[in-house]
């Protein structure tokens, strides 16, 4: 007997998880139902986990999940390219559950050499479009603040693209990460004035061409208007969310420096952002798998969660199982 039901993960309130049984979904004309393997759990969602008061509970079955992959399971009519069994990774909001549904054109093919690697689309996408925005040359130095799953991403292509990458982070582990992944020198998060002196004794004077804020608090934005050069970049991939920002306008303006907003909001550049960033795995420029460092159950969302909040030395990325 084909089954009927699912399972899915459903965040109940602040800091509360639990799982729902729900019927087995069935793909209208044009979409895909994917079977998960896993999802990633994103940053970007923590708000939602600890309760922003413009969130309403309990949030939909599977949600916030965004970063799934799995395995093609049933195809509407008119879907054309992608065969049942198919691993694919997928562009959707659903994905803390056994099963998602999702229009054809969100859904992007993961090659057979890549079966054994846990691909969390979504976020590595995000990386490669934060990256191709940024206008990154070679023989620049760049400083990276944060070192964490699109961090350490960063700073693997940057130092394949010929930079001077500078990782700046409160973890030990972490700057060993970036180290292993080819950054030319790390600097502890620790203190405000001893960060700026360090990466003047390594960028000079000067300051850097292009620093990427990648943590999504104010210090380390303040820290990118100091650590910039004149003329250079900041490159914002922190999601800013739990409040207003402030930022040294007079700096900013004195030095004439560019500011972008790495973020992107049309699904077409998210596929192209995951297309590109299965070429690149594919490719060997970064190892995903190194970066998935945690694994939880669909039942054990509410502790994936917790570890994300408190960051412990050598967890770079969790991801629910499924």
């Amino acid at each position: 007997m084909k089954q009927k039901k699912m399972q899915a993960a459903v965040i109940l309130g602040p800091e509360q998880a639990g799982v729902t049984t729900l019927p087995l979904p069935e793909p209208a004309p044009g979409e895909v139902v994917v079977r998960i393997e896993g999802c990633g759990v994103c940053a970007s969602n923590i708000p939602l986990w600890e309760g922003r008061p413009w969130f309403n509970y309990p949030a939909l079955p599977g949600a916030p999940g965004h970063e799934g992959w799995g395995r093609v399971h049933m195809l509407g009519k008119g879907v054309s390219g992608f065969s049942e069994g198919d691993r694919v990774t997928l562009l959707s909001y659903n994905a803390f559950a056994e099963y998602d549904k999702v229009p054809a054109q969100s859904v992007v093919k993961i090659p057979a050499a890549l079966d054994a690697i846990p691909f969390p689309g979504e976020s590595i996408g995000c990386a490669m479009n934060v990256f191709r925005r940024s206008d990154i040359q070679t023989g620049q130095t760049v400083a990276v603040i944060g070192s964490g799953f699109l961090g350490i991403i960063f700073t693997a292509l940057a130092v394949k693209r010929g930079t001077k990458v500078i990782a700046i982070s409160r973890r030990q582990s972490a700057l060993d990460l970036a180290i292993r992944n080819g950054a030319f020198e790390t600097v502890l998060l620790d203190d405000h004035q001893r960060v700026i002196e360090r990466v003047k004794e390594i960028a000079g004077e000067k300051g850097c061409d292009r620093v990427l804020e990648a943590t999504c608090y104010q210090w380390p934005l303040d820290l990118a208007g100091e650590l910039v050069r004149e003329g250079g970049k900041i490159v914002i991939a922190g999601f800013h969310q739990d409040g207003l920002r402030q930022v040294n306008i007079q700096l900013w303006n004195w030095k004439g420096i560019d500011v972008i907003n790495a973020h992107e909001r049309d699904p077409k550049r998210y596929i192209e952002g995951i297309t590109t960033g299965i070429e690149a795995v594919d490719s060997g420029l970064f190892n995903v798998k190194e970066l998935v460092t945690h694994n939880f159950e669909l039942g054990n969302l509410a502790q994936a969660y917790r570890m994300l909040v408190e960051r412990p030395d050598g967890f770079i990325k969790g991801m629910i199982s499924i």
